[in-house]
């Protein structure tokens, strides 16, 4: 089991999190999402994690992991 980290500077609201959440979720491979929007990182834990696919997912949602 991985696990990744990921800085996501434009999320400011709930439904960010939910958007940004939702779209992880849906990676093959990923067990579990933590999004927080006070520190702005989001946390993907996983099987053979793909970092393109991830980072895929997080623009799917509308923002840029940094």
């Amino acid at each position: 089991m991985g696990q990744v980290t990921y800085s996501v500077p434009a999320m400011s609201c709930s439904h960010c999190t939910t958007a940004v959440g939702s779209e992880l979720r849906a990676v093959p491979g990923v067990e579990s999402v933590v999004v927080d929007l006070d520190t702005k990182l989001v946390v993907v834990t996983g099987d053979e994690l793909d970092d393109a696919a991830l980072r895929a997912a997080i623009a799917e949602a509308g923002y840029e992991a940094v």
